[in-house]
């Protein structure tokens, strides 16, 4: 039986869950998905500067993890960008840093207003949030 994935742990949810080519319907765009872990690790990696190792620390995976997760997400970048597919943000088995029980994770109680149904990325299918983090 394989081993149970570790949540891995993001600062915050992206403000957007979808990307895609300007001037396209997005009902006419194919989409390529990525993880919101895969989007973490991409932020860290590229848009921080940081290396494998401070990644895998912050995210709180194993280096191996981290090098894994960015070969995925660039892939799937690379893929929509030449092939002009839309990319839409969700799953992957996730923790968000500094949320406890009984904390919201979509932005309700947090002055933002409310997402409109069924936009929160770490509750869409495919998402796992641990036990003690949902609502």
């Amino acid at each position: 039986m394989p081993r149970p994935v570790t949540p891995r742990e993001i600062e915050s949810l992206p403000p957007v869950n979808w990307f895609k080519p300007a001037g396209v319907p997005l009902r006419d765009l194919e989409e390529v998905v990525l993880t919101l872990d895969e989007i973490e690790a991409v932020r860290l990696a590229d848009a921080e500067g940081l290396y494998q190792e401070q990644v895998a620390e912050q995210m709180k995976i194993s280096r191996p993890t981290v090098g894994r997760i960015l070969a995925s997400a660039r892939q799937k970048i690379a893929e929509a960008l030449v092939q002009g597919k839309a990319i839409r943000v969700e799953g992957g088995t996730i923790h968000i840093r500094g949320r406890g029980p009984g904390k919201p994770c979509c932005g309700h109680g947090r002055g933002q207003g409310r997402r409109r149904q069924g936009s929160c990325p770490a509750k869409d299918s495919g998402t796992k949030v641990p036990d003690n983090e949902k609502e």
